[in-house]
């Protein structure tokens, strides 16, 4: 293994990721707003699920994502 390849390698993943999730929430957020469906003051429970299935691993995260 490299470590250098694979830590550059994770911090892309991560950050397409993260980017990419970021938006889509948002995206929704804004969505639902307009539609009248949220007032824009709620809070979310969020579950995000990593898996690598060549390496066995399966985690799931959960978070409440605010919008106040």
């Amino acid at each position: 293994m490299d470590p250098e390849v694979f830590n550059a390698s994770l911090r892309k993943f991560l950050k397409t990721v993260g980017v990419s999730s970021q938006r889509e929430i948002e995206q929704a957020v804004a969505a639902m707003i307009q539609a009248g469906a949220i007032a824009g003051a709620e809070t979310f429970p969020a579950t995000m699920t990593l898996d690598i299935p060549g390496l066995k691993l399966h985690v799931t995260f959960t978070e409440d994502v605010k919008l106040q």
